[in-house]
Formats: structure tokens, C-alpha cells, sequence
């Protein structure tokens, strides 16, 4: 049977990559800002991976000769990071929010057709029509 050494590192790229394709394949905004926070919660755990050292203490003072001590640097580190994230995650979501009042849609294609940005290749899928729910947007709501 196969064994799977080191799954933390396994676990990492795992998440990596769902987070990594969440984020590039989906066209909601709101997937978008979940996979971002995939995506770093991966990098979290590669760095607090990183940190730990098998058989290693605390980093607390004692008077033991040969002592291995683990890092706390990446812990720390990771701390900081994780405010960040919930503070990038905020303000995404408050930006989608944003968007879905001033375009009436959180979907990539609806607001590419709505800001005029669409290819004429993307006219020929929808055959010409508007997305569905494009009536709802006002006229003095669209950017100038």
C-alpha cells in the first residue's frame, strides 16, 4: 500500500491547488474570495509546518544542556498573517457587496457586459442576449 510520508505537506498542496482553482475557474466573486481564503490558509499551515521540530521543546528558559527548542518565529508570524487574512476577507466582501448593488451581479460575465468589456467571442455564446438580471441595473448606476 502506498504511504504517504510527511501528509501535512500533502494536506498544504492540496489546498493549495482547490484554493488556487477556486479562485482562477469560477466566475462568483463571492467563490473567489473563498478560495482566496483556501488559498492562504495553505500557506498557514506550510509555515507553521515549517516551524516545528520533531522532538523540540518550548523556547522557554531552562538550565538543560543540548535542548532542542522549536522556532516560534513562523507561530508568530502566522498570527499576524491570520488578521490579515480576516481583514482581506472583509474588505473583499465588502467590495463584492459593493459591486452586487451597483451592477445588480457578483458574476465576472455580467459585469464585463454590463462595463461594455466583453470579446466578440463572448457575444457569440450568449447569441446576442444579456444575462439574466441585467434589466435590474439602473442607467445612473452604470460607470461612466
Amino acid at each position: 500500500m502506498l504511504e504517504l510520508g510527511q501528509y501535512n505537506y500533502w494536506v498544504v498542496i492540496l489546498l493549495m491547488m482547490s484554493g488556487f482553482y477556486t479562485v482562477v475557474a469560477r466566475g462568483n466573486l463571492i467563490k473567489q474570495v473563498v478560495g482566496l481564503g483556501i488559498f492562504q490558509t495553505s500557506v498557514f499551515i506550510l509555515y507553521i509546518s515549517l516551524g516545528n521540530v520533531a522532538g523540540a521543546t518550548a523556547p522557554i528558559f531552562h538550565n538543560i544542556e543540548g535542548e532542542t527548542y522549536s522556532n516560534p518565529l513562523p507561530h508568530v508570524l502566522i498570527l499576524t498573517a491570520i488578521v490579515v487574512n480576516v481583514a482581506t476577507t472583509a474588505v473583499a466582501l465588502a467590495l463584492v457587496v459593493r459591486i452586487k448593488e451597483m451592477y445588480g451581479s457578483i458574476e465576472e460575465d455580467d459585469i464585463g457586459h454590463l462595463r461594455g468589456d466583453v470579446d466578440e467571442e463572448d457575444e457569440g455564446e450568449r447569441d446576442g442576449k444579456p444575462p439574466p438580471g441585467i434589466d435590474r441595473v439602473r442607467e445612473e448606476d452604470s460607470p461612466a
